[in-house]
C-alpha cells in the first residue's frame, strides 16, 4: 500500500500534466487524485505505518490538513473576488491606457516593469491576463507580441516571487509560517529584479527597433465596456489594492491569519460597491456587485490547489516526504542545490504540491522561520516554471490568449528565463555571504 500510494500520486500528477491533450480538467483529476491517495492511506494503513496507530489518528491528520488548507483556499477566494471586482469596474484600464511608446526596447522594460509590480500586489495570473489583453491592443506582429508575452510570464513570475501576496507558493509559506512578510521583501525583493532585469538587458541588444501598432483596436476595446464611471473605476482600483497590501499589516497588528485581512478587506470594499451604486437600475446594480462578480472567480483553480494539497497531505502523512527529503539531503546536502532542482522540476509539474511537498518534507524545526531555505524555495519556486511556458500559471495563460507555440518558446524565452533564474540565485548567495 506504501507504494501505491506513491504510484497513485505520479498517475494522478500525469493526468494533471496532460490536462489539455486529454482534455480533462486539472481539478478533475487533482480531486480525485486527492481523495484516492486519502482512501489508500486509510485502507492500508497497518502497512504503511510501522507502529499501529490510534483508530482515530487519520481522522485527527486528515482535519489537521484541511484546516491549514483551508486558510490558503480562503485567502485565494477572497484575493480573487476584489480582482476580479476591479477588472469589472474597469479598474485595470486606468493603468494599460498610460502605455503609449512604440521603441521595442523600451516598451520592452516598461511592460516588464508593470508586470512585476502588478504581480506583487495582485498575482501573476491575474496580472499576466491583463497584459496579454494589453499586448494585442498594442502591437500588431506576432513574434512582437510572443517576445514581449515571454517577458510578461518572466516578470509575473518575478513579481509574485518576493512579495507575500503574490504568488499562491509564497501565501503558502506565508500562511504556514515558514516566511514573514518584511523578510521576504528584503531579502528576496533584489534576486527578482536581477531575475527580470538580465532577460531584459538581454533582449535590449537583441530586439532593436519601433513596434507595428495595432490599429485595429476597437474589437479589442468593445468587447468589454466597463459600466461604471472613470471615478468608480479608480475607487475601487485603489481600494482594491489598499485592500491587498493592507493584508500583511492586519496579520502584524492582529496576529491573526492573513485570510482574515483578505476577507476584511473584501467586506470593505462589498460594502463601498453597495453604497456607490444602490442609485443606479437594478440589471447595472447587479452586474458590479460582489454578488455578481464571486461568480466569476475561477472555482475550477480553487478546487485545484483543494486536490493537490490534500494529495501532498497524504504522502506527508504516509511518511513518503520525509524519505525525499532524507534522499535530497543525503545526494547533495546543500540548500541551495536543493532548491534549484526544486525551481527548474517547478518548470515540468506545477510548483504549488511541491512547495507544499517541501513544508512537509522540512519541519520548522530542522529550519526554522525566516531561514535561508525558505527564502531561497519561495524564490525558486516561484520563478523557476518560467524556463517552460507550461510551468507556471502564468505561462499557461497566455499561451491560451496569445497562442505562444511551446517549441517556439522553448527556443526563444526559455534560456533567457533560466539566465535570469541562475542570476537571482547567485545574487541571493553574494547577499547571504
Amino acid at each position: 500500500m506504501y507504494l501505491l500510494l506513491a504510484i497513485a500520486f505520479i498517475i494522478g500528477y500525469i493526468f494533471i500534466a496532460l490536462e489539455h491533450p486529454l482534455k480533462i480538467d486539472k481539478a478533475a483529476s487533482a480531486i480525485l487524485t486527492g481523495v484516492l491517495c486519502w482512501v489508500i492511506l486509510v485502507l492500508g494503513e497497518s502497512t504503511i505505518f510501522e507502529t499501529p496507530k490510534d483508530a482515530h489518528f487519520i481522522d485527527e491528520s486528515i482535519l489537521h490538513h484541511l484546516g491549514e488548507i483551508s486558510q490558503i483556499l480562503f485567502f485565494l477566494l477572497g484575493a480573487m473576488t476584489i480582482v476580479e471586482l476591479i477588472d469589472t469596474h474597469g479598474g485595470f484600464h486606468i493603468i494599460t491606457s498610460k502605455i503609449k511608446t512604440t521603441n521595442r526596447v523600451k516598451l520592452l522594460w516598461i511592460i516588464g516593469l508593470v508586470t512585476f509590480v502588478l504581480s506583487s500586489v495582485l498575482d501573476n495570473l491575474t496580472t499576466t491576463i491583463v497584459m496579454a489583453a494589453l499586448l494585442k491592443k498594442l502591437m500588431k506582429d506576432q513574434e512582437d507580441i510572443w517576445f514581449f508575452g515571454g517577458i510578461v510570464v518572466i516578470a509575473a513570475n518575478a513579481g509574485g516571487a518576493w512579495s507575500p501576496i503574490g504568488d499562491v507558493t509564497t501565501i503558502m509559506l506565508w500562511i504556514g509560517g515558514q516566511i514573514t512578510a518584511v523578510n521576504i521583501i528584503k531579502e528576496v525583493l533584489i534576486p527578482s529584479i536581477v531575475c527580470l532585469s538580465v532577460p531584459l538587458l538581454a533582449l535590449s541588444f537583441l530586439k532593436k527597433g519601433n513596434i507595428i501598432q495595432n490599429t485595429n483596436t476597437t474589437t479589442a476595446g468593445a468587447e468589454h465596456q466597463p459600466t461604471a464611471s472613470s471615478f468608480e473605476a479608480s475607487l475601487i482600483l485603489w481600494l482594491g489594492v489598499a485592500g491587498l497590501l493592507f493584508v500583511p499589516v492586519f496579520k502584524t497588528i492582529t496576529h491573526l491569519p492573513p485570510f482574515m485581512g483578505i476577507l476584511f478587506s473584501l467586506g470593505i470594499l462589498w460594502v463601498v460597491t453597495e453604497v456607490i451604486h444602490k442609485n443606479k437600475p437594478v440589471a447595472q446594480r447587479q452586474s458590479l456587485s460582489v454578488a455578481s462578480v464571486i461568480r466569476k472567480v475561477d472555482t475550477p483553480s480553487v478546487l485545484f490547489f483543494l486536490g493537490i494539497l490534500l494529495a501532498v497531505a497524504s504522502l506527508q502523512t504516509g511518511g513518503h516526504l520525509i524519505q525525499v527529503a532524507t534522499w535530497l539531503n543525503d545526494t547533495f546536502g546543500n540548500i541551495y542545490i536543493i532548491n534549484i532542482i526544486i525551481g527548474l522540476i517547478s518548470s515540468i509539474v506545477d510548483n504549488v504540491p511541491l512547495v507544499a511537498g517541501a513544508m512537509g518534507m522540512y519541519p520548522l524545526s530542522l529550519y526554522p522561520q525566516d531561514h535561508e531555505f525558505w527564502e531561497l524555495l519561495a524564490y525558486c519556486a516561484g520563478t523557476g516554471g518560467s524556463s517552460l511556458i507550461i510551468g507556471s500559471a502564468a505561462g499557461v495563460a497566455i499561451m491560451g490568449i496569445l497562442k505562444i507555440d511551446f517549441i517556439w518558446y522553448l527556443k526563444k524565452i526559455s534560456w533567457l528565463a533560466i539566465l535570469g533564474y541562475l542570476s537571482g540565485v547567485i545574487t541571493y548567495y553574494i547577499m547571504n555571504l
